[in-house]
């Protein structure tokens, strides 16, 4: 199978980067994949491919930008010339863009491909019909959010005509199936990125470190994180460090500076910046726990799933597709009010002023983690492609769930 995986890619800043450069390392080292097209974003570095020494040939084809409205011609192009057997997608409704137009011709492409005869899947991070538009940083119009919500269910529509439409949360697929009458609609696990070696749980000398990972701006705001770090100290004159990981999301451009500016005055604050794929597993090991400072969530966490894979507590506000997140998978966490810093103060000081439960919800988080590594994931991603691919060549219906992927899922 020639895969292409259309998808942002390290060093890229776009959404989903990260998870698109995972799924590129372990889809290499499936025996079906002989050649992955990485069909990506234009970046002034080049591509994070530090582990091509291993698995199938990689051939890169940077053709699209963030917000440009040739996109989809462009992305087309490329498959026409490189004719792969199959292509999956890794999708968000913001993915290729920001501004409607852009946004809205790049999620047609799943429809392209159909019309062509690939077998396409689509992995669909989150759906509209859960999204917060005015947290997510979108619009907070109210009109607007109603033209919104009928521009996603249109465009929801042309993500479903894919083969099979993927999701990572059990009430993605609920919703989709009830209102859009679809029956392509899998429930694949988001996966743990890494199953590094089972850590010791021990904490190095110095400040404990609190952290938090991500793009930050929009619903996810470290004000609330930073503010009850200083309530515990203030408590009990613990020595905690506060780890701002990450970079500005593209719709909030400038909110970190603008943080770091008006927190001046807090001591032992530090902000990473951009994180390097190689740099990772470092910040997440050096803390001593990692909080989810977020209003609103868009889908399954890959941060959680990374947290889990280095052993590491959490912190999380009691939303929705968490929670669910959280008793599918078997995650565990302290939970706090979202609105709240004194609920997120108890909740941070509950897991650092304690290390035997900080232990156990790191060993807790870590079993689940390497419950669902990605190269199981990634294994049922071209299970389900030869299923396509067999119900193309026989005539047949396809048939999304085996025994074999329900007991996995």
């Amino acid at each position: 199978m020639r895969l292409a995986i259309v998808t942002a890619y390290p060093p890229s800043k776009v959404t989903l980067t990260e998870y698109g450069y995972h799924l590129v390392k372990h889809f290499r080292l499936q025996k079906e994949v002989t050649e992955i097209i990485l069909i990506t974003d234009k970046t002034e570095g080049e591509k994070d491919l530090t582990f091509e020494e291993e698995g199938c040939k990689i051939t890169v084809r940077e053709c699209w930008r963030f917000n440009d409205y040739t996109n989809v011609l462009k992305i087309n192009k490329v498959i026409s010339k490189t004719q792969p057997d199959a292509v999956l997608f890794n999708l968000q409704f913001l993915k290729f863009g920001d501004k409607k137009i852009p946004a809205a011709l790049g999620l047609m492409l799943p429809l392209i491909c159909k019309l062509k005869g690939i077998p396409t899947i689509s992995l669909l991070h989150n759906i509209l019909e859960q999204v917060d538009l005015d947290n997510a940083g979108i619009t907070a119009n109210k009109w607007l959010q109603r033209a919104y919500n009928f521009i996603g269910s249109t465009l929801t529509k042309f993500v479903l005509t894919s083969d099979v439409l993927a999701v990572t949360i059990s009430k993605y697929k609920t919703i989709l199936e009830k209102k859009y009458k679809a029956r392509n609609v899998a429930l694949i696990p988001h996966g743990a990125f890494e199953t590094p070696p089972e850590p010791d749980y021990c904490l190095g000398e110095g400040p404990k470190q609190v952290m938090a990972f991500g793009k930050f701006g929009t619903y996810k705001k470290v004000e609330i994180m930073i503010e009850a770090v200083a309530l515990i100290r203030k408590r009990t004159g613990e020595n905690i460090e506060i780890v701002i990981a990450g970079t500005d999301s593209p719709n909030t451009p400038g909110y970190l500076e603008s943080v770091q500016k008006k927190y001046a005055h807090v001591s032992q604050l530090r902000f990473t910046g951009y994180v390097a794929e190689e740099d990772v597993p470092v910040v997440f090991r050096e803390s001593a726990v990692v909080v989810f400072p977020y209003t609103s969530t868009t889908g399954s966490s890959g941060v959680l799933h990374q947290a889990g894979s280095y052993g590491k507590a959490v912190a999380l506000p009691d939303l929705g597709d968490l929670s669910i997140l959280v008793e599918e998978e078997g995650y565990k966490g302290e939970f706090f009010d979202p609105e709240s810093k004194e609920s997120l103060a108890d909740a941070i000081a509950n897991i650092l002023l304690y290390d035997s439960y900080r232990i156990h919800l790191g060993k807790t988080n870590y079993r689940a983690a390497c419950s669902l590594p990605m190269a199981d994931i990634t294994q049922l991603y071209v299970d389900y492609f030869k299923a396509i691919q067999f119900s193309k060549s026989t005539g047949r219906t396809l048939n999304l769930m085996t025994e074999k992927r329900k007991e996995m899922v």
